[in-house]
């Protein structure tokens, strides 16, 4: 089973910073598109930001300019650097990995921020 192992979550005041990662195995981390999605409650899960193989980004419109996800190809990892955080920003957040048709889910970080 492949496992994607998260850190970073916490609790953090508005206009705080957190730095959230992801670790894949490397067969998956070579290949997959690597993403953040979060899930607030009552919610659907959305996508925050996603990096292809190839280093090309996307971003949901709500953390454009404020959030930046990046891949270390050397540690099999990808991060998601939240800056100007704030509340509406709490949720369950979780990696994911994912190549046409498979996916991978990590087991979710909380990230709360407070007014």
């Amino acid at each position: 089973q492949v496992q994607l192992v998260e850190s970073g979550g916490g609790l953090v005041q508005a206009g705080g910073s957190l730095r959230l990662s992801c670790a894949a195995p490397g067969s998956i981390f070579d290949t997959n598109v690597m993403g953040w999605f979060r899930q607030a409650p009552g919610r659907q899960r959305e996508l925050v930001a996603s990096i292809t193989t190839g280093g090309i980004t996307n971003y949901a419109d709500s953390v454009k300019g404020r959030f930046t996800i990046s891949r270390d190809n050397a540690k099999n990892t990808v991060s998601l650097q939240m800056n100007t955080l704030k509340p509406e920003d709490t949720a369950v957040y979780y990696c994911r990995a994912w190549k046409f048709p498979s996916y991978y889910w990590g087991q979710g970080t909380q990230v709360t921020v407070s007014s």
